[in-house]
């Protein structure tokens, strides 16, 4: 064990329900290291200064959750090539002599999570995309380079959604629909729900028609957030349903690699905390 102990943290609002601090921890002890993660509830208007008192007080390594990925981009000076193209980052790497690098795991742990341990195939896939906001601009582009046929994205606030696709920049193959005109658009085999919905308590209302047979439906929350979705999926008769605790297990390893050089195992964290999620 190192003397020191590596401090890192998880910086969000709300955050109290944050699993992180649980995963990092784990990862922590499979390579011995000595490891402080804390969870640090920061709203927008306080985050920078948080940040910066974060890394004064010796603080390294970080991630950003709801509602911060778009700010914490502002505030790196550097960028890896995908954080580039989301223009959101949920993992801040130290630069030496101050400042941050950051990146954007949620995409590449999406992937892993849905490909290598859910053992889904996503290609030719036609997805909908509910939301348009840091979450959606994390995964989208790492959708489309799976190779996902289609990706149809659906917000709210329809000037986020043509936003979003406007950046992506694939017009062929990405489009935006209105959400109250989701139930006349047709159907899609592969869903997945990016919006704060489920963990802000809000009603989604979504028609059962735009479920294909067949499908995937994925929420990229997890636990009592994604509790709303997962009825709805189930109940419209999709076949494969998932939360996002293995999206959440999986961008964490990404994040402890960027930082530590090594990344861990996956398996065994994300079977504890399956079986405590599943007998809340």
């Amino acid at each position: 064990m190192s003397e020191t102990p590596h401090r890192h943290a998880v910086f969000g609002h709300p955050i109290s329900h944050s699993l992180s601090p649980a995963i990092h921890r784990s990862f922590a002890r499979e390579f011995g290291l000595d490891l402080r993660y804390d969870a640090i509830d920061a709203p927008a208007e306080t985050f920078a200064a948080q940040l910066a008192e974060f890394r004064a007080q010796g603080g390294g390594g970080a991630n950003v959750t709801l509602p911060l990925k778009s700010l914490a981009f502002g505030l790196c000076a550097q960028v890896s090539d995908y954080a580039a193209r989301t223009g959101v980052v949920n993992t801040l790497e130290p630069l030496p002599g101050g400042g941050w690098r950051g990146h954007n795991t949620d995409g590449p742990g999406l992937i892993a999570d849905l490909v290598e341990r859910q053992r889904q195939d996503l290609r030719e896939r036609d997805l909908l995309l509910l939301g348009a906001g840091g979450a959606a601009q994390g995964v989208a582009f790492a959708l489309l380079d799976a190779g996902v046929r289609s990706l149809t994205i659906a917000n709210r606030h329809a000037e986020r959604a043509d936003a979003l696709a406007d950046r992506i920049g694939e017009p062929g193959r990405v489009h935006v629909r209105y959400w109250d005109d989701l139930a006349t658009q047709g159907s899609w085999d592969f869903i997945i729900n990016a919006t704060s919905a489920g963990v802000e308590g809000g009603s989604m209302d979504l028609p059962f028609a735009i479920v294909a047979p067949r499908a995937l439906c994925y929420d990229l929350s997890y636990g009592r957030g994604a509790t709303q979705f997962l009825a709805w999926a189930r109940t419209a008769h999709a076949v494969h349903v998932f939360d996002g605790l293995g999206m959440l297990v999986e961008q964490a390893a990404e994040a402890f690699a960027i930082w530590h050089g090594r990344r861990p195992d996956t398996e065994a964290i994300y079977a504890e905390l399956r079986a405590r999620l599943d007998s809340v």
